[in-house]
């Protein structure tokens, strides 16, 4: 009889590795889809927060923001708004050289102003693009979350650990 040692992993170390590469991977993939996520918002908060510079930059000059008709906001938030498309044209180029019309999910942010037009509000409406009823003023911790600006000022946005 010859003392022959066989090369190669018996199916339990392949099963083990296997195992550990499959939880690898299973942590990476929400890791990934939660960086994602945050990069949208991120960017979304990044455009709200040119747009505002630029509303500014009009009321500046014009000692008013830009007007916005056409949709009621919900409860809370009772200035008529619309997407940005209207808005366009009083502030694009002169105060900002590309308004971004749409968020980091691809849902148009919208725009409102009070009647006297001494007040704004911009808001995107989030992961799920509809706008929330009843939003909560508050930092959150859930992407579905609307970010809303009013004033030059976040009232609401998504920040720690989101789900």
């Amino acid at each position: 009889m010859s003392n022959r040692r066989r090369a190669g992993f018996t199916l339990i170390e392949v099963l083990v590795v296997v195992a550990i590469v499959g939880i690898v991977v299973a942590i990476g993939v929400v890791n990934y889809l939660n960086a994602i996520e945050r990069a949208r918002q991120r960017r979304s908060m990044a455009d709200m927060r040119g747009i505002s510079t630029a509303i500014e930059a009009y009321a500046s000059d014009l000692n008013r923001y830009p007007p916005a008709s056409a949709f009621v906001l919900p409860a809370g938030l009772d200035l008529p708004t619309e997407n940005l498309v209207a808005v366009r044209g009083y502030l694009q180029p002169t105060y900002i050289r590309a308004l971004p019309l749409v968020d980091g999910w691809n849902s148009w942010f919208t725009y409102g102003t009070s009647s006297s037009f001494s007040d704004y509000v911009l808001r995107s409406s989030g992961r799920l693009g509809v706008a929330q009823t009843d939003p909560p003023f508050a930092v959150t911790t859930d992407f579905r979350d609307d970010i809303i600006l009013v004033n030059g000022r976040f009232v609401q946005w998504p920040e720690g650990v989101q789900h």
